[in-house]
C-alpha cells in the first residue's frame, strides 16, 4: 500500500471515530453530568472540539510522513474532559499507525463504559473498562507490547513509573499543573484580560490543568481588573449540571473538593472577596493578597488568588520561582528578559491570549514538576520535557 492510500485509510477510521463521537453526543453530556457534575453545556463544547479535531486530522500528515509506529501505546485519561484525551491522543495513534490501550479514571464510570462502546468497532483501539488504575498500570509495565506510556498525577506517581521506564521505548509523565498563572503589565489591555482571566480561571468548576489559578496585576490596573472580575463572577451559575444555563456544576469528586479546602486553610494570609464551600457546591472562589507570598500549591478546582505588583521584574521573579512549570499567561508587553525566563521555566506560554477553550492543535505540556519525556536513543536514554504534539512524539523518526 502507498503511503498516500495508508494515510487516507487512516483519515477515513478518524472521521469514523468523529463520527461516532458526534452521534453519541447528548448520553456523553449526560454521562459526564451524572459522573462528575459537569454541566451539558461544556461536554457539548467538549465533544464539538474533538469532532472538529478528528476531522482535521489531515493537517498533522506533514508532521509523521516519515515515521514509523511505536506498536501500542498506552495511558489512563483523566477525570476530566476524557473526550477531548480520546480525540488527541486517539488521533495521533490512528494516524500514526499505533495502537491504543486506554484505561478510565475511577471517578468517570458511566463515561468510560460509553466511550468503551464507541471504540469497541475500531480495531486498533483497546478500552480497558471497569479495572483497577494501578493493575492496569502493572499490566503495562510487564506487556511487551506496549512500547509507549502516557501517565498523568501527582509527582509521586510519576516517580514510580520512572523507576520502571526501562520497560518502554518512551515514557510521558504529565505531571500536577500547580497553579497556572497570569500576569498583567502596565500596558495590558485591562478588559481583555479580566475576560479571559476569568473564563480560563472557572471553566467547568477549574476542573481543567490548565485553568489559571493565580493572577498578578500591576497596581495600576488592579482595581479595574479586580472589579471586572469580581462582576463576572457574580454572572457564573452555578447548580444543576442538567440546566444548559449552567456553567459551574457540583463538584462531585470528593478529592477535588478537599483540595480546595487545604488551600484555603494555606493561604489564610489571603483575603476571601467571593465564592464559598458548601458540600459539592462550590462558589468560585476569588482571594487576594498584597503582601504574602502565594503558596506552591498542587491545585484543581474553583479557586483563583489576584496579587497586584509594582516591581515588573520581581512580579516575574516570583512566578518562576515554582516547581510546578506548566503554563503562564500574559498580558501587555513583558521586557525580553521576562520573556525569556517565561520560556525557560514554563511548557507553556501564551502571550495575550483570547480563547475560552483551549485550542487542540495547540503543544501541550509542563516542565519541572509538570511534566518530563523519558525516550530510549539506542542504548542510552535521554530526558526532556515542554510543550509537545501528540502526533509527533507517536512515531519513530
Amino acid at each position: 500500500m502507498t503511503k498516500s492510500k495508508e494515510f487516507e485509510t487512516r483519515l477515513q477510521e478518524i472521521n469514523r471515530l468523529a463520527d461516532a463521537l458526534e452521534r453519541q453526543k447528548s448520553n456523553l453530556q449526560e454521562a459526564a453530568a451524572h459522573d462528575a457534575g459537569f454541566p451539558v453545556k461544556i461536554t457539548s463544547v467538549e465533544v464539538d472540539l474533538s469532532v472538529e479535531y478528528l476531522r482535521t486530522m489531515h493537517q498533522e500528515i506533514s508532521w509523521i510522513i516519515n515515521g514509523q509506529p511505536y506498536g501500542t501505546v498506552a495511558t489512563i485519561f483523566p477525570y476530566d474532559a476524557p473526550t477531548v484525551m480520546l480525540a488527541r491522543l486517539g488521533g495521533a495513534a490512528l494516524l500514526t499507525g499505533n495502537r491504543l490501550r486506554f484505561s478510565f479514571s475511577s471517578q468517570t464510570p458511566r463515561t468510560a463504559e460509553l466511550i468503551g462502546k464507541i471504540c469497541e468497532p475500531f480495531k486498533t483501539m483497546e478500552p480497558v473498562v471497569g479495572q483497577d488504575n494501578r493493575e492496569f498500570g502493572r499490566h503495562c509495565v510487564t506487556d511487551k507490547n506496549v512500547r509507549v506510556l502516557f501517565i498523568s498525577g501527582g509527582s509521586e506517581v510519576g516517580e514510580v513509573y520512572r523507576r520502571r521506564h526501562r520497560s518502554f521505548d518512551k515514557l510521558f509523565f504529565a505531571g500536577p499543573g500547580g497553579m497556572p498563572a497570569a500576569i498583567v503589565f502596565e500596558d495590558a489591555d485591562a478588559k481583555a484580560a479580566s475576560s479571559f482571566i476569568t473564563r480560563r480561571a472557572f471553566i467547568n468548576g477549574g476542573q481543567y490543568c490548565t485553568t489559571m489559578k493565580k493572577v498578578y496585576i500591576h497596581s495600576s490596573l488592579y482595581q479595574t481588573v479586580r472589579n471586572r472580575i469580581l462582576d463576572t463572577v457574580k454572572g457564573i451559575k452555578v447548580g444543576d449540571p442538567f440546566d444548559y444555563a449552567t456553567d459551574i456544576g457540583p463538584i462531585r469528586v470528593q478529592r477535588t473538593r478537599i483540595i480546595l479546602e487545604k488551600a484555603l486553610e494555606k493561604c489564610q494570609q489571603a483575603s476571601l472577596i467571593s465564592g464559598s464551600i458548601n458540600g459539592e457546591i462550590v462558589l468560585p472562589l476569588v482571594l487576594e493578597t498584597e503582601n504574602s507570598r502565594i503558596p506552591d500549591l498542587e491545585l484543581f478546582g474553583p479557586f483563583l488568588v489576584l496579587k497586584p505588583f509594582d516591581d515588573p521584574h520581581e512580579a516575574v521573579l516570583e512566578l518562576v520561582q515554582t516547581r510546578y512549570g506548566f503554563l503562564i499567561a500574559f498580558f501587555g508587553s513583558p521586557s525580553d528578559q521576562a520573556k525569556t525566563l517565561f520560556y525557560t521555566h514554563f511548557g507553556m506560554v501564551h502571550e495575550n491570549p483570547d480563547f475560552t477553550f483551549t485550542p487542540l492543535r495547540l503543544p501541550f505540556g509542563g516542565k519541572g514538576a509538570s511534566g518530563w519525556i523519558l525516550e530510549r536513543k539506542g542504548n542510552d536514554w535521554i530526558e526532556r520535557d515542554g510543550a509537545f504534539l501528540y502526533s509527533k512524539e507517536l512515531i519513530l523518526s
